[in-house]
């Protein structure tokens, strides 16, 4: 069976699969909070706060009633969250804790070759030394380690604890417990996450089955590479076998690119016509997205859904910059329409907005100003500053 899908129809079903077609200020809760970041699946981790954190940014923008607080007590007092690893560092649902122990194998597999030579450097004692220190005297920060002879840089050049507490994080043995001014505070899994989330893994067999179904059921639709670079957990060979020997339990969906190109072939799971006719329309409003939302995950499939380029450009040398360090995209209801720079000044109690851009062929409205301001009030309180305040040349 073939489905032939319109773009806007694309668009506003990726959407309603990543939380953004809910109504935006409808009362959300702790449960519910739990149950948005399941159904997205995961939300990257990252320690920029040009206004707040990716994970603070990427669930403001799905519900305006989210608390911070309730993020914390599911992560360090309920044990619903942990921290790992997908594409990069996330806050994941608890009940998926049992699959994520093939990615901790498969870390120990993937660091045998440099763990034969943190042996031969002697480090094998402090990786000892370090777990039997958390096993006594409870949760630690790499900070509680002094090395004098270590530098700073990627974690092959930290200090032989700090290796040894990201080798038994990456690995399973430890857990985040908590963050301290974003530093991880690590302690024993038996400890950090509970019981009932302690299950066995699942044979390599479910496990593939449910990264498949697991990323169709929150794309909707998708091609072999987007299923597998969905939790990053298997390969795309891997999602191709899979899709393969799945056949009869999917369907084909052709879907128009927005750039009115050759309509691209994607997966979507049995009964996937069905819900055709419940698509939702997303909430008019005018939203400001972190760099690192859902929706941008994979940034060659919101150019090929949304006709929106979008580059994160903190490593780009300032000259070579196209638009800014750190800047966030804009989306009014299914179309992304912008993006804008602009930072927290906490000292002045503002939120400074630098530079906007308007992306090509959207018509600057009073009625899109007036959204556009009513938005960033609402950062502008969540950030907890008082004001936004346009400097000279912002408008372009």
């Amino acid at each position: 069976m073939t489905i032939l899908l319109t773009n806007r129809d694309a668009r506003r079903i990726f959407l309603d699969r990543l939380g953004l077609s809910d109504p935006p200020g409808r009362a959300l809760g702790k449960d519910g909070l739990l149950d948005l970041i399941t159904r997205l699946g995961f939300v990257q981790v990252d320690s920029i706060a040009t206004v707040e954190r990716a994970h603070q940014m990427i669930l403001f923008s799905r519900n305006q009633t989210y608390r911070p607080e309730h993020l914390r007590q599911l992560l360090e007092e309920d044990g619903a969250l942990f921290e790992h690893w997908t594409h990069d560092a996330s806050i994941i649902p608890s009940a998926f804790f049992r699959y994520w122990k093939h990615r901790f194998a498969d870390y120990r597999e993937s660091i045998l070759p440099r763990w034969r030579t943190w042996q031969a450097e002697g480090f094998e004692a402090h990786f000892e030394e370090t777990l039997a220190r958390i096993r006594t005297d409870g949760p630690v920060l790499a900070r509680d380690f002094k090395h004098e002879d270590r530098q700073s840089g990627g974690w092959w050049n930290w200090h032989p604890s700090k290796i040894a507490l990201e080798y038994f994080w990456r690995t399973g043995e430890l857990c985040i417990a908590r963050r301290e001014a974003f530093q991880k505070v690590y302690d024993l899994t038996e400890r950090v996450m509970p019981d009932r989330h302690r299950l066995p893994e699942v044979d390599r067999e479910a496990f593939t089955d449910w990264c498949c179904r697991a990323a169709l059921e929150r794309l909707g639709f998708a091609t072999h590479g987007e299923i597998a670079a969905f939790f990053d957990l298997i390969s795309p060979e891997t999602a191709r076998l899979w899709v393969q020997a799945h056949q009869g339990e999917l369907v084909t969906v052709v879907i128009e690119p927005a750039d009115g190109s050759r309509p691209r072939a994607s997966h979507a799971l049995a009964g996937f016509a069905e819900m055709l006719g419940m698509i939702k329309e997303p909430p008019a409003r005018l939203r400001v997205l972190s760099p690192f939302d859902p929706l941008l995950r994979d940034r060659a499939r919101a150019e090929r859904l949304f006709g929106f380029s979008y580059r994160i450009e903190i490593f780009v040398p300032e000259p070579k910059r196209q638009f800014g360090y750190y800047v966030f995209p804009l989306l009014e209801a299914d179309r992304l329409i912008g993006r804008i720079d602009m930072k927290a000044n906490r000292k002045k109690g503002t939120l400074e907005v630098k530079r906007l851009w308007w992306e090509p062929g959207v018509r600057t409205s009073a009625g899109r100003t007036e959204r556009l301001e009513a938005e960033l009030a609402r950062v502008a309180r969540f950030a907890g500053v008082a004001e936004v305040v346009w400097l000279e040349g912002a408008r372009g």
